[in-house]
């Protein structure tokens, strides 16, 4: 049997091409900084915070920028990397900084917080958020929320919910509607990872909690976690199955 080359490289192509659009590449990247994009709206920074127990753990957050404005959601680990990231925001992608969100008290969300509130950048946490970083001595959220928050972003609407504990007691998801994305934070895991830090973890409500994410948000198709890789609605099936759920 003959096999035609260039039809073989055609097949080759499309068969590799969703692996590349799954890995884009960083529209940024340094030492200690890193953002790419996932959608027309959406992109994730990742930075590096240094942990006794896990050694330099990579950080997810998401930023969503519309019609030159923008939305951060869980500062870069520190006020450096916090600054880095104003900047590129506000010199390479020309857009005006509407606020950040803190997803929970742990440093992973708040710990540039002070490079933000220098730039007058209001930032918002939910007041379990608030009372439990200003016991813990981490930087604390300006403005606070019950369990739900809406924000716009250049007319774009991000969903804020607190659906239940399980990472901590304030854990909240931020929710995309136009471009069916969700972060997720440290309530979701990536496939494959392990449980991680549960020293303010409720493990019993976990899987329930991200039982209701899922039938909140139905139509998500891509999931940001706090740490890993980005993936689709696996990452919370995975998440459930962790902590005991089917």
């Amino acid at each position: 049997m003959k096999i035609n080359f260039c039809s073989l490289l055609f097949v080759l192509f499309f068969a590799v091409q969703p692996l590349f659009a799954q890995q884009p590449k960083p529209l940024y990247q340094s030492e200690t900084l890193q953002i790419e994009q996932l959608s027309p709206n959406t992109f994730v920074h990742v930075s590096y915070l240094s942990t006794d127990d896990f050694g330099k753990v990579a950080c997810n957050g998401m930023l969503v920028i519309h019609e030159g404005e923008a939305l951060v959601f869980d500062t870069p680990a520190d006020n450096e990397a916090s600054k880095e990231l104003i900047a590129w925001l506000e010199t390479n992608q020309k857009v005006k900084v509407k606020g950040v969100v803190a997803t929970h008290f742990h440093d992973d969300c708040v710990g540039g917080l002070d490079a933000f509130h220098a730039q007058s950048i209001p930032s918002f946490g939910s007041l379990k958020t608030n009372s439990l970083a200003k016991a813990e001595g981490n930087l604390v959220p300006e403005n606070g929320f019950e369990e739900q928050l809406i924000l716009e972003v250049g007319g774009l609407e991000v969903l804020i919910r607190f659906l239940g504990e399980g990472h901590t007691r304030d854990n909240v998801v931020a929710y995309v509607p136009a471009d069916q994305v969700l972060f997720g934070g440290c309530l979701i895991k990536e496939v494959g990872a392990g449980v991680g830090f549960l020293g303010d973890a409720n493990t019993a409500d976990w899987s329930e909690t991200v039982t209701k994410v899922k039938s909140t948000f139905s139509d998500v198709r891509t999931v940001i976690p706090g740490h890993g890789k980005v993936g689709d609605a696996e990452l919370l099936d995975f998440t459930i199955r962790l902590f005991g759920g089917k």
